[in-house]
């Protein structure tokens, strides 16, 4: 499978990997199932000890790495010797099996592994992304109206309550200026019965009722500048002041129509004219103390309606002035969820690349060992090289040979001609005298050299008997 589709979880080098693999194969486990199936040491080896079996069949195994030119290994061969071929072909065979199958089983394991290995460290992170998600819905739940997105909100909220607080108290300044006015009409309705008049006929508290809705006609002035015709409070304000008005001519047209009575129980020195009210002036009053009493009760709810937007226009300001301070909390807290978040997503894509490397390898499709030169048939001894060893023998025999006989002849200090004898003394030589041989001299010579061609016979006899059985015994 190539590595640009799936990435394999196992990046070992493989004399590492040949290294772990290796001292699998060659446990001592493994080794005495082999010599237990194939029965390699037999005869005398079965009297040795299962240790030291294991330690002569490591000897008997050969693993020879194999490199490229750039010193990368890219092959190894294996090998195994015997006294028997077949045995030495069997074992061989069972050895590379033994080598591609563990290499499945390393590669498989260390691939599960490592699968293993992210998912637990995915939980772990899903565990901390889910406490750090708790952890800033917990915050907002704690800190509504104070997240900075809801910055904009509460501006607009504060800016509506504030309009809402302005409204709430120019009614309230209205009413109680309704309330004063009313409790002077009432006050002066309770004094028609005996109240005095000026010159020109009017009640003397009528001006003080003048004042009052020249007030009220002001503030309606002061609205009329700020808001529409349909506003709530400009709307009221206009018909109180017709209401108000309305009274003041009721007033005085009773006060036009009403009769005097002249009571003559005395002469004072003021000489003080006693007026008595019409019943039509006498029922007004009622009228007037109900407007009284629920102008009291609205400025009770004016004033309370006031309170409740202070408090909630204090708690908006307070948000805004908690907004700095739970914007940098949440970046606080958000940070730690971005990382949380990032290290999660990354697991998950290792987990899902692990986990699909893994599935290659159960398949067997990724890497894997294959056999090249299947173990064959041994036609001949790798050791020892009988040729070899003849011709090593036969060169050091050979200079064994020379060194005998350059010995025997340092050793000889027998003169054997005149140049030796001239050499020695250093005197001329008058006659030499030659070997006087007889007979039995030439015997013996020819005894000699016979005996050395038997002897060399029958040592190369020997050999060559000797070699062939033990090519013959395997």
């Amino acid at each position: 499978m190539p590595k640009n589709y799936v990435t394999p979880n196992v990046n070992e080098h493989l004399q590492d990997r040949m290294q772990s693999i290796t001292q699998q194969i060659l446990s001592r486990t493994r080794l005495l199932h082999i010599i237990d199936q194939f029965n390699l040491y037999g005869g005398k080896q079965a009297q040795a000890s299962p240790d030291e079996q294991v330690e002569r069949m490591r000897k008997d195994i050969n693993i020879e790495l194999v490199r490229d030119g750039h010193d990368e290994i890219t092959a190894f061969n294996v090998s195994y010797s015997s006294l028997t071929p077949k045995i030495a072909q069997q074992v061989t065979s069972e050895l590379t099996n033994l080598f591609i199958n563990e290499n499945l089983e390393v590669r498989q394991q260390q691939s599960q592994g490592t699968t293993q290995f992210l998912e637990s460290q995915l939980e772990n992170a899903r565990k901390s992304l889910a406490d750090q998600e708790d952890r800033i819905r917990q915050f907002k739940g704690q800190h509504v109206g104070e997240m900075p997105g809801q910055l904009a909100s509460n501006l607009q909220i504060l800016s509506g309550l504030q309009s809402q607080l302005q409204s709430d108290e120019d009614a309230l300044n209205a009413a109680k200026q309704q309330h004063v006015y009313l409790q002077t009409l009432a006050d002066q309705y309770r004094a028609l019965q005996g109240s005095s008049k000026d010159s020109d006929g009017t009640a003397v508290g009528l001006p003080t009722v003048d004042q009052e809705l020249d007030k009220l006609r002001a503030q309606l002035r002061d609205l009329t500048s700020r808001y529409t015709e349909r506003h709530p409070d400009v709307r009221k304000l206009k018909e109180q002041i017709a209401k108000n008005e309305k009274m003041r001519d009721e007033v005085l047209a009773s006060l036009k129509t009403k009769g005097t009575e002249v009571a003559t129980d005395g002469v004072d020195a003021a000489g003080s004219v006693n007026e008595r009210a019409d019943p039509k002036q006498a029922s007004m009053l009622p009228q007037v103390q109900s407007q009284l009493r629920s102008n009291q009760i609205e400025i009770k709810d004016r004033e309370g309606s006031i309170a409740a937007v202070k408090v909630k226009v204090n708690e908006y300001q307070s948000r805004l002035n908690q907004e700095p301070v739970r914007e940098q909390q949440l970046a606080d807290l958000t940070r730690g969820y971005d990382q949380s978040k990032a290290n999660y997503d990354d697991l998950l894509k290792k987990k899902n690349e692990s986990k699909m490397a893994t599935s290659m390898e159960l398949l067997q499709q990724g890497e894997r060992f294959r056999i090249l030169d299947p173990p064959s048939f041994p036609q001949k001894p790798e050791f020892p090289n009988r040729l070899k060893f003849c011709g090593i023998g036969l060169g050091v025999g050979l200079a064994l040979g020379g060194v005998v006989v350059a010995a025997f002849e340092k050793m000889d200090d027998r003169l054997h001609n005149g140049n030796e004898i001239r050499k020695l003394l250093q005197a001329e030589v008058i006659g030499e005298i030659p070997a006087i041989v007889n007979l039995s001299d030439t015997q013996i010579a020819k005894r000699k050299v016979w005996l050395g061609w038997a002897t060399t016979a029958l040592v190369f006899a020997t050999i060559l008997a000797g070699s062939a059985f033990s090519y013959l015994r395997g």
